[in-house]
């Protein structure tokens, strides 16, 4: 599946998964639920493979920085995205050391790990992740 496919709606909470493409803009389900609708093209969306992450180098993409968060909890769940600005920074340098602390303000982090955990809890295939890497470090060399 990847993140190709995966969505974020402005104003809806959670994730989404594109199904397919209407005249008017796309039929969507969400991720855990499955319950499918259309969205119009006047909905805010963003998918969550083109989202990336300022540091202080160059932008990280997204998926690198779940893979992080994956191989540091082993494969289960994060802290909640509940937890005070303080943790979730701490939690997030931890995770991604080099971030831009200017640029990134605790409501992005609180999305990342917010998502990150929608997709542990959708059982999502994180090696999906992984080999799509592999395949473009390959075309880059």
């Amino acid at each position: 599946m990847g993140l190709t496919k995966t969505i974020a709606i402005a104003g809806k909470p959670g994730l989404f998964n594109i199904i397919s493409q209407s005249k008017g803009g796309f039929i969507v389900a969400s991720l855990g639920e499955n319950k499918k609708f259309p969205i119009t093209n006047t909905h805010n969306i963003s998918v969550l493979n083109d989202i990336a992450i300022y540091t202080y180098g160059e932008e990280i993409p997204l998926s690198e920085v779940f893979l992080n968060i994956f191989k540091k909890e082993d494969g289960k769940a994060s802290i909640s995205h509940k937890e005070s600005n303080k943790t979730l920074l701490t939690y997030f340098s931890e995770v991604l050391p080099d971030y831009d602390e200017e640029r990134v303000y605790p409501s992005n982090i609180k999305k990342v790990i917010q998502w990150y955990n929608l997709l542990i809890a959708a059982k999502f295939d994180f090696s999906s992740i992984e080999s799509e890497e592999e395949i473009e470090d390959d075309t880059a060399e």
